[in-house]
């Protein structure tokens, strides 16, 4: 059965903007043909050089700087909101209103009222999608993870969760709205609600959280002259500095429903770590990692080999795991993806849920973007009275 093409608009062309836009593009090159392909109709940016850059490079019909016109549009059936977290809300509920399919970039909204707005609005909404984007749900690697813990490894005991970038270490990167917000709006939001939702993924329910630290090492930034995209400097910059409102490091501890604890350790200013989102599981009967500077690999033990022999064995991920067989052009062992390929995967799945076919785990509603702003709200709520030696 071929579906009717899907009409899609990214609003955002900086980098995640960017990630989306080439998303839907090689959406139709995946998994089965007879799924919907998506019509790449508009890259919106208030910025109208990146928006006509995007459109190019990406193959959309055109480039937009108002939001506004694009969601009011016909021939646009589905929008990724890309943009700053405090600009979700607005963009969302409009295109909900308007009829759209919504596929919102995670944290779902500045503030958990900000968020339940959102889910009221996607809830008035009954035959539209709505979803948040946790992309690294989408990663072979993890999944295949998963999947063992469910068969062989057995219920996780501890997770171990730490997520160290570098894009904000050098204090003369420009002020931009990462660094803006209350506490919890910085590296929490940012990178640490991937990790909430990765632990959730695997432990279930967040029951407690504790012993939340927080820190801003960086504490003001030259104001830009120009404008950047994401995190890139670039740009130049003015002789004022910014002060910095929130946080640059994020330590905590959380309990599970099912039992399981989990530990934390989130950085922005973590020097010669551009992206490095690592995760360890100890479970019932084994243990496994991965290591997104390793993406295309992962490593388990477990009670298989005898004990002379036994020890962390390397898998290499290939066609007989979950989203590689016709999800890569080379669908071979070792060759490798990244997590661009994620964000391929969610598009796909997206459009399909769009089309009433759901061939992929579906998308995480906006009502678990609203739980996991919940979380994120009881990791700020937990930080510690410091005790001084």
């Amino acid at each position: 059965m071929t579906h009717p093409s899907i009409g899609v608009a990214v609003i955002g062309a900086g980098m995640v903007g960017r990630a989306h836009a080439n998303a839907y593009r090689n959406a139709a090159t995946v998994f089965d043909l007879d799924q919907p392909a998506p019509r790449l109709v508009a890259i919106v940016d208030v910025h109208e050089p990146f928006a006509a850059d995007a459109a190019r490079r990406y193959g959309y019909e055109r480039a937009e700087t108002d939001w506004r016109a694009v969601i009011e549009s016909p021939d646009v059936d589905a929008v990724s909101v890309a943009v700053a977290n405090s600009l979700h809300r607005e963009i969302t509920e409009a295109a909900l209103a308007a009829g759209k399919h919504v596929l919102c970039e995670k944290p779902l909204a500045p503030s958990v009222a900000d968020a339940e707005a959102m889910v009221t609005a996607a809830a008035a909404a009954p035959g539209q999608v709505d979803a948040v984007g946790f992309t690294f749900r989408r990663s072979p690697a993890i999944t295949a993870i998963r999947r063992e813990v469910e068969q062989r490894l057995g219920p996780v005991r501890h997770f171990v969760g730490n997520y160290w970038c570098d894009y904000g270490h050098d204090p003369q990167r420009p002020m931009s709205w990462r660094y803006q917000g209350a506490p919890g709006s910085g590296v929490l939001a940012d990178i640490g609600s991937h990790m909430v939702d990765l632990a959730e993924l695997f432990c279930g329910p967040t029951g407690m959280v504790q012993g939340t630290m927080m820190a801003t090492l960086v504490k003001d930034r030259p104001r830009p002259l120009g404008v950047a995209v994401g995190h890139a400097g670039g740009v130049r910059l003015s002789d004022e500095r910014v002060p910095v409102e929130n946080e640059d490091v994020c330590t905590f501890t959380t309990g599970y429903d099912s039992g399981a604890v989990g530990t934390f350790s989130l950085s922005r200013v973590a020097y010669g770590h551009a992206n490095t989102l690592r995760i360890d599981l100890f479970c019932e009967n084994g243990s496994a990692s991965f290591d997104l500077t390793r993406p295309a690999e992962f490593t388990i033990v477990d009670g298989a080999p005898d004990t002379v022999v036994n020890g962390p064995r390397q898998v290499f991920i290939g066609p007989w795991h979950p989203y590689v067989a016709h999800g890569l052009p080379m669908d071979f062992p070792t060759v490798g993806h990244g997590q661009n390929d994620f964000f391929v995967y969610q598009a796909r799945a997206f459009l399909d849920q769009i089309a009433g076919v759901e061939k992929l785990p579906p998308c995480p509603t906006m009502a678990h973007g609203l739980h996991n702003m919940r979380v994120l709200e009881a990791v700020v709520a937990a930080v510690d009275k410091p005790s001084h030696i």
